[in-house]
């Protein structure tokens, strides 16, 4: 068996990702059996508990499932995995390309975003509309600059999907905007005319306080689907 050097720094964390990176090109397929510890303890000169917390990760990824046998075994990602594989996904030579997979998060951020409205303006509290509607205002009166446009727009969105009740929409929110899903990678251009657009906040706020929820959503998704590129998607690499 081939010994590949692994740097002696979070073994275990490069480790993970070597196996994940099989595990996503289809190097190690769905159903087969996951390298033995012994093995891998071998081929990368690592002791078995570093390769142990490496398995570990992998099972918390839903890469791989101990069977009632015993044996671990590599799961189909695109049935069993979560969001916290996006990157891991982008940076393999079979999964998507880093642009493709922001275009899917900015057309989830838009689904998301637009719903979250919607229910915003049916389940929210009276207190919660009016600080949207005051948040709104408070955006209209910003300055030009993009940086603190883009800090204000973060912070009245948080207010609006808090206000939709739905914690897994407040969850996928908290990935798009702690870069789980590469949305900073959206055209400069498309991104501006979406925090330049003052007057549908605006709007976007008083459907959301007169309980407009049909309104609210369609605009909502006609905002944010205009940093979604519209550019054809790359053939698989």
């Amino acid at each position: 068996m081939t010994r590949h050097n692994i740097r002696r720094e979070a073994v275990s964390d490069q480790l993970f990702a070597v196996l994940r990176d099989r595990i996503l090109d289809g190097e190690l397929p769905p159903g087969s059996a996951l390298t033995a510890e012994r093995e891998l303890a071998s081929e990368f000169g690592l002791n078995r508990h570093a390769v142990r917390e490496a398995v570990k990760r992998l099972q918390q990824a839903r890469l791989v499932r101990v069977s009632h046998g015993g044996r671990t075994l590599v799961q189909d990602w695109r049935r069993s995995a979560g969001l916290d594989l996006a990157m891991g996904i982008a940076a393999t030579d079979a999964g998507p390309s880093v642009e493709d997979l922001a275009r899917d998060a900015l057309e989830m951020r838009a689904c998301v975003g637009a719903d979250a409205a919607r229910l915003c303006a049916i389940r929210c509290s009276e207190g919660t509309a009016g600080e949207i509607v005051e948040a709104a205002g408070r955006y209209a009166r910003g300055g030009p600059d993009l940086a603190e446009l883009g800090a204000a727009d973060i912070a009245w969105w948080r207010l609006v999907v808090e206000g939709s009740g739905n914690v897994a929409y407040l969850l996928a929110f908290n990935s798009l905007v702690e870069g789980t899903l590469p949305v900073a990678d959206v055209p400069g251009d498309l991104r501006t005319a979406e925090l330049l657009d003052v007057p549908a906040r605006l709007r976007l706020a008083s459907h959301i306080e007169a309980r407009e929820a049909e309104a609210a959503e369609r605009l909502a998704r006609e905002l944010l689907s205009r940093s979604v590129p519209t550019t054809p998607r790359k053939a698989a690499r």
